[in-house]
């Protein structure tokens, strides 16, 4: 008997968003089938990829990462070698530094350093706040101002901050939004909903709707992607559509299978391939789930995960 094959088209689609300017602008969404269903229907704009670094320096611990970036003084090289990775889309730029729990960076300084990605790059960036909610509204406005015309994405606004960061950051400058959520498809959407009240249009939102490596917790995060979308597509929720930017590489280099040496567990295998093989199953997982971008951090990682999607696509 021959197979009958049922479409999956929806007669809704994910936001269109583009960040960057000029040819090197990447735009994430515009879809209206599931993630890879490209025999269902054509996906104009494909997964994209974000290469991570940090104001605290690469990571000394892991050769692959540490190699690659060995030489560069400041942080201006530090987005250029990430922009010669092949497979990169954006810079993502992590603001480590300004935890005031941490190094307690100064706005100042946080800003400068920002302008010295961007002299490095020609690429779309994307700012990564500090873990420091109320530090993030200032840092935020004054980042937005300094990259005026850059089109840059700043993550993440969540529910304590949003006001400032949606007025300052998404009115004042124009710039992209990044509403962090809790792996919560409620939540999300209730984020969603009040920054659009404040005037961003839904098309300069993007959604982290929380991530985790996988085998931590990571099936909450699988289903609350899979919420989203189907609610997006088949529901037609316009508080939904926007796309899905997954960082990964800061809950992946951090959990015990990339962290723990060869040397304290040698039946796990060497350290830095444990880390790879978590960053490339985490990526390709939340893909598939419903991200429209992953922010990675080692080389391999991002040429095996940019391969992946060159062949689904």
């Amino acid at each position: 008997m021959p197979l009958t094959k049922t479409s999956q088209k929806f007669n809704a689609s994910i936001n269109a968003f583009t960040i960057g300017t000029g040819d090197k602008a990447v735009t994430m969404g515009g879809e209206n089938v599931l993630p890879f269903y490209t025999f269902d229907a054509p996906i104009e704009n494909a997964p994209k990829i974000g290469a991570e670094i940090s104001d605290l320096g690469m990571d000394k611990n892991v050769p692959g990462i540490r190699d690659y970036y060995a030489g560069a003084e400041d942080f201006t090289e530090l987005a250029r070698r990430a922009s010669a990775i092949p497979g990169v889309d954006f810079i993502a730029f992590a603001l480590d530094a300004a935890d005031p729990n941490g190094e307690d960076r100064s706005v100042e300084e946080c800003v400068e350093e920002c302008k010295q990605v961007a002299e490095g790059t020609d690429l779309p960036i994307v700012i990564i706040g500090s873990k420091g909610i109320e530090k993030n509204e200032t840092l935020f406005d004054k980042v937005a101002d300094a990259l005026s015309g850059k089109n840059v994405l700043l993550m993440s606004a969540r529910e304590e901050n949003y006001k400032t960061i949606a007025a300052s950051a998404g009115l004042a400058y124009s710039q992209k939004i990044g509403a962090e959520s809790a792996v919560d498809i409620n939540l999300a959407k209730q984020l969603n909903v009040i920054i659009s009240q404040m005037g961003v249009k839904p098309q300069s939102i993007a959604m982290n709707v929380g991530a985790a490596s996988a085998g931590y917790g990571f099936e909450y995060v699988v289903s609350t992607m899979e919420r989203v979308k189907m609610a997006a597509l088949q529901q037609n929720d316009n508080m939904l559509q926007m796309p899905i930017v997954t960082p990964v590489a800061d809950e992946v280099w951090n959990v015990k299978e990339a962290v723990v040496s060869e040397e304290d567990i040698p039946e796990w295998g060497p350290q830095e391939e444990r880390g790879i093989q978590m960053e490339v199953v985490t990526a390709s997982a939340c893909l598939a789930s419903g991200s429209n971008a992953v922010i990675l951090r080692h080389p391999a990682s991002i040429a095996a995960v940019s391969k992946m999607i060159r062949e689904l696509i």
